[in-house]
């Protein structure tokens, strides 16, 4: 192994678990201004000196400001590192760092606070190579988990060498260190439905339900999953709401599914078949949220190699199923690599997890992969 790697890789691992318990020890869901504050506070104080600290729009209007960490150099190569400080846990849900073995369990602590942590110590890692590079950003969003909107960030790293996203890492089948270079394409859609209120004793039929044309609705888009088929296609009502009162017919309601495809053209197939109208009820189906796929296999093939021999360990290439904003800079930035963050479970539930013996392998492979890029 380059020893640049593993004195590096060392360094941050010592560090790693003490800054995780700090960054996790902040409530951050989603839309909170004052969490973000806090955990952005927290970044800029763990970030090397040589860096500015910048404070930006964020993509959803009704966040706090995201942060870019911002180093410049000599050389000629500019690199971006990608992560975000929101979780989908509510204050009430929060829980602090606690360790079970090998387990380190916290909100947030794999998506993806564990990844900041990484990301930041690659960012220390890198300011003793100001030769090696033109800039080096580290962008960190507060609305990743709930984002609909547009992603705003594209244009402002525009020509840069190489974006690394710290997402949670993982390991190939064959036990090799993984990273994620294939995304599916995400998509949230919502169906309103417009009925017609009655007594639901006296007078039901003169009600137009709504509830249950959402629930039709739901059963026809289950109808479309085929995660087995030609585009992976995956549609699964998550969320329905529908009355206000346990003896009204309800006359409105709303149901939301997470919808995952290898291109956004699959979710067509999805709206067609939510038809206008259902038992009386109007329905009106609309695409909330679209982030696009990822497929950066071919053109990280020799990065991946390189970094694999400054490891002295493969590393392979792999696909994930799940959302990440690593999607949205691929386009344009064809070194484009996720999943650079260390390994757990459990995200987005009460026991999500870091294993922290992850910590040094990950280091090393974030750091291969950033040394490969900077070496061009």
């Amino acid at each position: 192994m380059d020893n640049w790697i593993a004195e590096h890789a060392q360094a941050i691992a010592a560090h790693a678990g003490r800054e995780l318990e700090a960054l996790v020890a902040i409530s951050t869901p989603s839309g909170d201004r004052h969490g973000a504050d806090e955990a952005v506070a927290l970044v800029a104080a763990l970030s090397p000196n040589e860096a500015t600290v910048e404070r930006v729009p964020c993509s959803s209007p009704d966040h706090a400001d995201d942060v870019v960490v911002r180093m410049t150099g000599t050389g000629t190569r500019r690199v971006l590192l990608l992560g975000h400080l929101d979780t989908v846990i509510a204050h009430e849900d929060h829980r602090p760092l606690t360790r079970d073995g090998d387990k380190l369990i916290g909100s947030g602590a794999i998506d993806m606070k564990g990844g900041d942590v990484l990301a930041v110590g690659v960012l220390r890692a890198l300011a003793a190579r100001p030769d090696d590079f033109a800039e080096v950003a580290l962008l960190l969003v507060c609305d990743e988990e709930w984002r609909i909107g547009p992603f705003v960030h594209v244009p402002r790293f525009a020509g840069f060498d190489a974006c690394l996203c710290f997402e949670a890492g993982q390991l190939a089948e064959d036990g090799l260190e993984a990273v994620v270079v294939k995304r599916k394409a995400a998509g949230t859609l919502r169906v309103a439905a417009h009925g017609r209120s009655a007594h639901s004793g006296s007078a039901p039929d003169k009600g137009v339900n709504a509830l249950l044309a959402l629930a039709s609705a739901a059963h026809a888009i289950a109808e479309i999953n085929d995660p087995h088929g030609p585009q992976r296609l995956t549609a699964v009502p998550t969320v329905l709401h529908a009355g206000d009162a346990f003896n009204v017919v309800p006359a409105a309601g709303e149901l939301v599914c997470d919808l995952r495809a290898d291109s956004l053209d699959a979710f067509d197939a999805v709206l067609e078949a939510v038809p206008e109208m259902l038992g009386g009820a109007r329905l009106d189906a609309q695409l909330v949220r679209q982030w696009p796929g990822m497929d950066a296999r071919t053109t990280t093939g020799s990065l991946l190699d390189a970094a694999g021999a400054n490891l002295g360990r493969t590393i392979v290439g792999a696909g994930r199923g799940g959302a990440s904003d690593a999607s949205h800079f691929a386009a344009t930035i064809p070194l484009t690599v996720d999943g650079l963050g260390p390994r757990g479970g459990g995200a987005h539930a009460p026991h999500e997890y870091l294993l922290a013996t992850s910590w040094q392998p990950r280091a090393e492979v974030a750091l291969a992969v950033a040394d490969a890029v900077l070496r061009g």
